[in-house]
């Protein structure tokens, strides 16, 4: 059997050189995250963005969810691969990261592709149920993640994918010594969606760890 190769900083910055050219607007919101400090943290990787591109394109996706918008990298990303009728809502609870946010996505010419709802997730999920989306992308406070993956199950097309970021959670859900509330809430995740007979799915190692479910 073939040995997965360990993703150093140096490796991940080749594959990014040879992988998808970010846009110029990309580009500035990473420069803009990482004069946050810690916060950059809330930022998906390079390779996620990526990623989330080509399964849009090769998925014929038109409509997205994303739950967990931060300053806006992810969002822009899958509406750039959109196609012109294509539609995202993204929602956040943050006013101030919304409003960076949509001033990028502006600043893109995406902005007519994108509806940016701004309260708790759970609470536009519900308002959202008469809706149906192809893809729906959760990347927001860990400890509902469970609860927004239910009630995906409401608004997603049959067949469409629901993908869930920091599924790894920094390599601690396989530490034993830790017990920490966040780190139990995204292994129980992990092994209810591994009993789920709804979806097909696979956890690909791609920046914190990206489960990616197909629904049945």
């Amino acid at each position: 059997m073939g040995k997965n190769i360990e993703i150093s900083e140096k490796i991940e910055k080749y594959i990014n050189n040879f992988s998808l050219k970010l846009s110029p607007v990309q580009k500035e919101i990473i420069d803009y995250n990482n004069t946050l400090g810690n916060e950059k943290r809330m930022q998906v990787a390079i390779s996620q963005c990526h990623f989330l591109h080509l399964i849009i394109k090769i998925s014929n996706i038109k409509n997205v969810l994303e739950i967990g918008t931060f300053t806006g990298l992810s969002a822009l990303s899958i509406s750039l691969a959109l196609p012109e009728d294509g539609k995202l809502i993204a929602l956040d609870k943050d006013k101030e990261t919304n409003k960076i946010a949509v001033s990028f996505f502006k600043k893109a010419y995406q902005d007519k592709k994108i509806q940016t709802i701004i309260k708790p997730a759970l609470n536009s999920l519900d308002e959202l149920k008469n809706q149906k989306f192809d893809m729906i992308f959760i990347d927001a406070d860990k400890l509902n993640y469970k609860e927004y993956y239910e009630k995906s199950f409401q608004i997603i097309n049959k067949g469409g994918l629901i993908i869930i970021d920091n599924v790894l959670w920094h390599g601690e859900v396989v530490d034993e010594d830790k017990m920490d509330k966040y780190t139990l809430n995204i292994r129980e995740l992990n092994e209810h969606i591994s009993r789920d007979e709804r979806v097909e799915q696979i956890i690909i190692p791609l920046g914190d760890g990206m489960t990616v479910c197909r629904v049945l």
